[in-house]
């Protein structure tokens, strides 16, 4: 059975995925994708493998350590699934400007027979996420 038919085991899937996108803990971000899965953020590069993923969650997770993702919905895609999200935290992380932010987007996931993500491509509003950190 592919991930798309599994239906509501992919709901569940995106609600634990988002719940450990708040957990402060980059490695259990890192496990819901593929071993050499990949993760980019807009046009960005690639974060390629589950130690590459960990990192790029870090740094999310160093510059809001109240972050707070919720799960918005799951929409189907002929290019895969989207998975909408809501960020929001505030930027005390080193550095930081100590914002409040609140962001939407999504991550366009192409997902492996076994139910992990190989494939993640995130997308956010990059001008409206720097107006609101003030930069």
């Amino acid at each position: 059975m592919t991930p798309a038919a599994r239906g509501g085991k992919v709901s569940e899937f995106a609600q634990s995925y988002a719940a450990a996108r708040c957990s402060q803990n980059p490695e259990s971000v890192a496990g819901f994708h593929a071993e050499n899965g990949s993760l980019q953020v807009n046009d960005g590069p690639a974060a390629l493998g589950r130690r590459a993923i960990a990192e790029e969650a870090r740094g999310f997770m160093r510059a809001f350590p109240d972050l707070v993702v919720t799960f918005d919905r799951l929409e189907p895609d002929g290019n895969g699934t989207k998975f909408h999200w809501t960020l929001t935290g505030k930027n005390t992380g080193p550095g930081g400007t100590g914002k409040s932010v609140r962001i939407s987007g999504y991550e366009l996931w192409q997902l492996t027979d076994d139910g992990l993500i190989a494939s993640s491509k995130g997308h956010f509003d990059a001008a409206d996420y720097k107006r609101q950190l003030g930069s």
